[in-house]
């Protein structure tokens, strides 16, 4: 097993996005870690300083990685906010344990902890806390399945009463009022530009408006948000929803696809819109519908923290988790020791400290 480490910076002028997508193929269909993303990722968030790290065994690729150093003493997956999940792969029924401390003894300078964020149990098994591994719970996250040969009604006769009826009550009321709706779907590169920009109003008529937190045409979520949809569409894998109550625009989803994969990344509602409308649950009802009736999809992916709304739809419900791998044991057991005194002798689900030099990958 042999690790060899290159510029993530030179990640799209050499034959590493090659091999990564050839590996990523060998899983489960995972949009959000496609070369495009993480390209993208890569172009707007990253320092320059990021390594890509390549494993091989017998000639084969085994296990590829975009790192980031933590500190003076620590790596961990480069993990900009706008990421799913870490930009970790691995090939199915490798260990994941042996893969980690074969890094951890690749890597420059003294790496005595290697951290993986935002682990997807569906494209990673958790690993078994040992004496050089921990991994803590990051947050749950929600899917919905679509079985082959299922249909929207049967599916959406099997959500709860309140949920149909409320969606129902705010149709009726929309009706009644003169009020028309519709949903476009955008797939062309050329239509990007226009749709982030339509995306970051949208999400500045709410609180991340005010913290200054928002998407904007100008700003690096922005560019990011364009480049990197602008690449899924040119493949024919990227999708804006955009629902409309007459002419203005109330709800939006930005979402990425691969193989029978959807990825809804991000979400946005006009919030000067009454509370008795509820603008982005009825796109979502009719994209689902459309969904269905496509017959090509067969997970609709979330990937954001569960929600009481999340609830309603599905009852598709798994952990993500952090994972650290140790250089030596007496490092973890020093880890669970602060830990326990930092929460008072009890014990505590959160990600243990650090010592001065490595943060955690959270």
């Amino acid at each position: 097993m042999n690790w060899t480490l290159l510029p993530a910076a030179r990640f799209a002028n050499t034959d590493s996005a090659a091999r990564w997508e050839a590996l990523r193929a060998a899983g489960p269909a995972a949009p959000m870690l496609a070369a495009d993303f993480v390209q993208a990722l890569l172009a707007e968030f990253g320092r320059g300083d990021e390594l890509l790290a390549v494993c091989e065994q017998d000639g084969e690729t085994i296990a590829m990685a975009v790192l980031a150093s933590q500190g003076r003493a620590g790596w961990a997956t480069f993990q900009p906010a706008q990421a799913p999940v870490g930009l970790w792969l691995q090939r199915p029924g490798a260990d994941l344990p042996i893969l980690l401390a074969s890094l951890a003894r690749s890597l420059p300078g003294p790496a005595l902890l290697v951290g993986l964020s935002q682990c997807d149990p569906y494209l990673v098994a958790r690993p078994a806390d040992a004496a050089r591994e921990r991994s803590s719970d990051y947050i749950d996250t929600a899917r919905i399945s679509i079985g082959a040969g299922a249909d929207f009604d049967s599916w959406w006769n099997g959500r709860g009463k309140n949920l149909r009826a409320n969606l129902k009550k705010q149709r009726s009321r929309l009706a009644a009022a003169g009020i028309a709706t519709r949903m476009d779907v955008l797939r062309a590169p050329q239509q990007m530009m226009e749709a982030v920009a339509d995306y970051g109003r949208l999400e500045s008529t709410g609180w991340k408006g005010r913290e200054g937190t928002a998407v904007a045409a100008d700003n690096a979520q922005g560019r990011f948000y364009r480049d990197m949809l602008e690449r899924f569409c040119r493949r024919g894998a990227g999708s804006v929803y955009r629902y409309w109550f007459g002419a203005q625009l109330v709800a939006m989803d930005l979402c990425i696809e691969d193989g029978d994969c959807i990825v809804i990344l991000k979400t946005a509602y006009d919030e000067s819109v009454p509370k008795q409308y509820s603008p982005a649950l009825l796109m979502r009802e009719e994209a689902c519908r459309r969904l269905f009736e496509d017959g090509r999809v067969r997970r609709i992916e979330f990937y954001g923290k569960v929600m009481e709304w999340h609830t309603r739809w599905t009852d598709e419900v798994r952990t993500l988790y952090h994972v650290n791998h140790y250089r030596w044991p007496a490092l973890l057991r020093l880890h669970a020791w602060l830990r326990r005194r930092k929460a008072g002798g009890s014990d505590s689900s959160a990600a243990p400290p650090q010592p001065d030099g490595i943060s955690h990958v959270s």
